[in-house]
């Protein structure tokens, strides 16, 4: 049962990046989501580089929907402190719903 949940993921996580590519003009959000944690990288795919990083390790005290709140502020934080101002969302295979979702939204809003 597990793999094929996991398979499914990939292959979608696949159909997503053939269209998601991330420019130093404009990198790609990718976030990667545990069962403990979340994380979120601003990536340049031209370079192969990350350009800012955020994860959930040291918030385990809130719940995990404030947790991803939080790392969308903090990556976005991070992600203007490099001059950067859009980037393309990559939520990697997973729904956009919940955790991801909430993420997408803060690191929007700091976007404005």
């Amino acid at each position: 049962m597990a793999t094929k949940k996991i398979e499914r993921r990939i292959k979608i996580k696949y159909r997503i990046r053939k269209n998601v590519f991330g420019t130093a003009e404009r990198p790609r959000l990718s976030v990667f989501r545990s069962n403990k944690q979340i994380y979120a990288q601003v990536i340049n795919d031209l370079e192969g580089k990350t350009l800012a990083s955020a994860s959930s390790v040291g918030l385990e005290a809130m719940p995990k929907i404030q947790q991803a709140e939080k790392v969308g502020e903090l990556v976005a934080e991070k992600a203007q402190a490099a001059g950067i101002n859009s980037v393309v969302f990559d939520r990697n295979g997973y729904l956009y719903h919940g955790r991801v979702k909430s993420l997408a939204d803060a690191a929007r809003m700091l976007q404005r």
